[in-house]
């Protein structure tokens, strides 16, 4: 397993921003896919976007113009920043490390609190 560990989760009002990172113990260069997921109270995780190795984004309909997903190599970190926050936003991340389609490990999660 991969350790990962997720970072800069917060409170923010509507309309803020926030950045996660999520730093994994090995290099990443050699894994396919990095993606971020979110849970909020009462649902199930969801996908809220992923990136490849080759940089290849995909983005939950939700989040699409809003979030950005990008990846370091070199400092074995991915991040996700967020812009224009709504309260709906409000959920744990968690980010995942994938190779060949199979996760290799996930991050304990941060929590993103956005209020109206």
């Amino acid at each position: 397993q991969v350790q990962l560990a997720e970072s800069g989760g917060g409170r923010v009002q509507a309309g803020g921003s926030l950045k996660l990172s999520c730093t994994a113990s090995i290099s990443i260069s050699s894994f396919s896919a990095m993606a971020w997921y979110r849970q909020a109270p009462g649902k199930q995780r969801e996908l809220v976007a992923s990136i490849g190795v080759n940089g290849f984004t995909r983005y939950a309909d939700a989040v699409r113009g809003r979030f950005n997903i990008s990846r370091d190599n070199a400092k074995k970190t991915m991040y996700l920043e967020m812009n224009s926050l709504k309260p709906e936003d409000t959920a744990v991340y968690y980010c995942n490390i994938q190779r060949l389609g199979i996760v290799a490990g996930w991050g304990q999660g941060t929590q993103v609190t956005v209020s109206s």
